[in-house]
């Protein structure tokens, strides 16, 4: 791990580590670039030999992104990713601790204040979510996240991009049931009931089957998707992976792959959303629909909590720009109106309102 590397460099043990130490760590984290990754191609050449990357038309690190307003990964390290360290090594800690293994006598990434005898949400209640608070003393604060959907009209721009009948099957499926990317990659050939319009999914926290109910474009792509794949030699069976990759040696179909997939019709874009919009725009959709009971929508997504589903009532940057711009247009409309000519002070108001039948202002 980054923390027990930099004690090593240091010449510290990793059960002499201290509170400071772990104070100073979490700080550099939030102040230090992030290591550039080289592409395993160009391992082992000279930094002035690498190519760089080309910045014409796309958003510097960690600015929005102008089509999607998501922003875009940036040279620090993200809040999110500094939480997650910090709970990595703090359960790492507390596991020696407990085991009394080395000379360790105290965590170095203690709980706050008022909950350092104990383990933290150690008497939660387990038929209430989890309320997001700060449970280590160095945890940075996590910004809150607003799920973003993927508009109609740039929807089908991305699903134009797709360069096979099997990332379009998979691009419906995504967006008709909400399924997580990896869960649907799981599916068997046999798990695709076309009479049910159903397709069997292995979830992701609990590993139980469940059938998800899909459109009937996603069976359309998936039905020409097969057809060509079996044709060119792909594994053929009820017990066989759903998805292949295109070209020999045919490999059931992996996340990394499915991604790069969805990145390269990002690219024809310029955006950025990521495989898991797509289960917040399935999210969306089936929410929007009055004749879908939120129950049943937290049942298709998998949640254990009804609550889960708070966060989408949540306006959206899209939502809230588009009604403050209906706002102003209406305003403006309301000014170019010609108002009335007020009336003569000769004339008696009563006497217009019997002579038109209507109250003249």
């Amino acid at each position: 791990m980054v923390q027990l590397t930099g004690l090593w460099a240091f010449g510290i043990e990793w059960d002499r580590a201290t509170r400071e130490d772990a104070r100073d760590f979490m700080l550099w984290m939030k102040l230090a670039d992030k290591p550039v990754r080289i592409h395993w191609r160009h391992r082992g050449k000279e930094a002035a030999e690498l190519p760089q990357p080309s910045r014409e038309g796309k958003p510097m690190p960690g600015t929005p992104n102008p089509v999607t307003g998501k922003l875009t990964v940036g040279k620090k390290y993200a809040p999110t990713t500094r939480a997650h360290c910090e709970t990595v090594l703090r359960t790492f800690y507390d596991w020696h601790l407990e085991n009394h293994t080395g000379s360790l006598l105290v965590n170095p990434f203690p709980l706050v204040r008022n909950r350092r005898s104990a383990r933290a949400k150690a008497h939660h209640n387990p038929e209430r979510p989890h309320e997001k608070q700060r449970t280590g003393l160095y945890r940075p604060k996590i910004p809150k996240r607003i799920p973003r959907r993927i508009p109609d009209d740039r929807y089908a721009e991305v699903f134009a991009g797709l360069r096979s009948d099997r990332d379009r099957a998979l691009l419906a499926f995504w967006v008709s049931n909400g399924a997580r990317a990896e869960e649907l990659l799981t599916s068997k050939q046999g798990d695709a009931n076309v009479g049910q319009q159903t397709i069997g999914v292995i979830r992701k926290g609990t590993r139980e089957y469940q059938e998800l109910p899909a459109n009937t474009d996603a069976f359309v792509w998936l039905r020409l998707y097969q057809e060509e794949a079996w044709k060119k030699g792909v594994p053929r069976g009820r017990k066989q992976p759903l998805w292949w990759t295109l070209r020999r040696p045919w490999r059931p179909l992996e996340y990394d792959a499915a991604r790069m997939m969805f990145n390269r019709a990002n690219e024809l874009l310029g955006s950025n959303w990521t495989l898991h919009d797509l289960r917040h725009t399935a999210t969306f959709l089936m929410l929007d629909d009055p004749n879908m009971p939120p129950v049943y929508v937290q049942h298709i997504l998998g949640h254990r909590h009804l609550s889960t589903l708070d966060i989408y009532n949540n306006p959206s940057r899209d939502e809230v720009i588009a009604a403050g711009l209906a706002y102003h247009e209406r305003q403006q409309r309301k000014r170019e109106t010609p108002r009335p000519a007020p009336l003569a002070p000769a004339y008696n108001p009563e006497s217009l309102n019997n002579l038109f039948g209507r109250p003249i202002s």
